[in-house]
């Protein structure tokens, strides 16, 4: 492994800084240290402190950016911080998955059995979701504990549950028809396998977020 692995590690090791590095990515939006701040309940100037080193070693990016919602007036423009790149997958010693799952995804393309694959997705995704520990609840509540487990940053809203983030998200962007049909089948298991009769996924793409989305039957 590269020290740049090692480092990551350490970073994260960091309760306060995965917190806050785990608070930028959920915002997906500009944060400001203020704000950063108070979400976690630190100081602003630990906040920044933090925030800078993230930003040292590539897993956040900064700049300055007056707020939408005032106009800018005198004083210093504040400093931001947005996620970068997809999020982070470490292992020791290093694994090739995404190269692995690329070429199968090619195979799956090529040999035109898309449709067994998806009910593969859909029968994982059920089994999962029959042993995943959601606790208690209603619908919505069980399955955003459920598939904030497997990585889709869900968002509870009036009309169901937007997911923010895509656990494929390197694998969908060079194979989207295929992933995506997997993606809905495998959460549409998730949710049968929860016992989520009242809640639906269906395709809903959205830019920078997970192209599912779960709707109230």
């Amino acid at each position: 492994m590269g020290d740049r692995t090692w480092q990551l590690v350490a970073a994260l090791a960091d309760p306060v800084r995965r917190s806050l590095y785990e608070l930028v990515r959920r915002r997906r939006r500009p944060v400001t240290r203020e704000e950063a701040a108070q979400a976690v309940d630190i100081s602003r100037n630990l906040a920044a402190f933090h925030l800078d080193k993230l930003v040292d070693l590539g897993m956040l990016r900064a700049r300055y950016e007056a707020p939408a919602e005032r106009p800018r007036g005198r004083g210093r423009t504040p400093k931001v911080y947005e996620a970068t790149g997809d999020g982070l997958t470490l292992t020791v010693p290093p694994r090739r998955y995404e190269l692995l799952a690329t070429i199968l995804a090619g195979a799956v393309e090529a040999a035109d059995v898309t449709a067994v694959a998806r009910r593969q997705a859909a029968a994982y995704g059920h089994a999962l979701g029959q042993n995943v520990a959601a606790g208690e609840g209603t619908s919505v509540q069980r399955a955003t504990r459920a598939l904030a487990e497997l990585g889709y940053e869900p968002r509870p809203e009036s009309g169901g549950i937007a997911l923010d983030n895509c656990p494929f998200h390197p694998l969908a962007s060079r194979h989207i028809e295929l992933v995506c049909g997997l993606n809905v089948e495998f959460v549409a298991g998730v949710l049968s396998g929860l016992g989520c009769a009242d809640l639906r996924a269906e395709l809903a793409p959205r830019p920078g977020a997970c192209c599912v989305e779960i709707r109230r039957q």
